[in-house]
């Protein structure tokens, strides 16, 4: 979501109500391994770059996806992902997700 422009992302507080955007442990450590892949390098450092100033929390483990929908089985949360597997998996326990659609994002329950 941090390489594509949002067109409505100044407006979310109003939109869905306070939101803070938090980054797991193993998503940065998924992200920094998958930096050394040239194709994906680039897209990997602006990621990267966006999400420095935001709060990582300490979700650990060696499969990002696996460890996401290992925490939103026992937490009420809202995952941004333009992953379509994950964001199905994810709709499955009843969490909502952010994605984009037109430049914008859009919450999907």
């Amino acid at each position: 979501m941090a390489t594509r422009r949002i067109k409505n992302i100044d407006n979310l507080d109003v939109e869905i109500g306070q939101i803070t955007f938090v980054v797991p442990q193993v998503v940065k450590n998924e992200l920094s391994k998958l930096a050394s892949n040239p194709k994906k390098n680039q897209d990997i450092q602006s990621t990267l770059n966006y999400i420095k100033n935001f709060k990582i929390i300490p979700i650990y483990g060696t499969f990002a996806d696996k460890e996401l929908l290992d925490y939103v089985s026992n937490n009420k949360v809202i995952v941004a992902t333009m992953d379509k597997e994950l964001k199905k998996q994810i709709k499955e326990y009843g969490n909502p997700i952010m994605s984009f659609s037109n430049d914008k994002i859009i919450l999907e329950s």
